[in-house]
């Protein structure tokens, strides 16, 4: 298997197919690098050269940021607007949406499943 950013992509897809197993990398920067580095697109992973393999390690390197360095710029951006209080801020801290999307009915990916608060029905006991 080839190495691209610490990452080990599949030999057995296209050159671009397999680039997308990097974070950071979508369908538009894969066929952007692939043209980049002069590469044919369609190629199996397992059919390029370590000199082409090389070529697309320098032009990730020098073009992108991605997997590790793109992680943590992400995680410091969420962390300042944390530490400023602001509005999305607070959203992101409580594990509510942030965007603007309503909470009263469609926001299980954030919020997590509801918990029952009434319905416990219990009987009495006569003394």
């Amino acid at each position: 298997m080839a190495r691209i950013s610490g990452i080990e992509i599949a030999n057995e897809k296209r050159a671009w197919v397999a680039l997308l197993g990097v974070y950071g990398i979508g369908e538009k920067r894969a066929k952007d690098i692939c043209k980049g580095t002069g590469i044919d697109e369609n190629k199996i992973v397992k059919d390029l050269t370590e000199g082409e393999l090389d070529l697309i390690r320098k032009y990730i390197e020098e073009n992108f940021e991605v997997e590790g360095e793109l992680r943590q710029n992400i995680f410091r951006d969420i962390k300042r607007l944390k530490d400023i209080r602001c509005y999305r801020g607070v959203r992101h801290k409580l594990g509510l949406p942030v965007r603007g999307q309503r909470t009263r009915h469609n926001a299980h990916t954030r919020k997590g499943r509801g918990m029952a608060v009434g319905g416990l029905k219990r009987t009495l006991e006569k003394t």
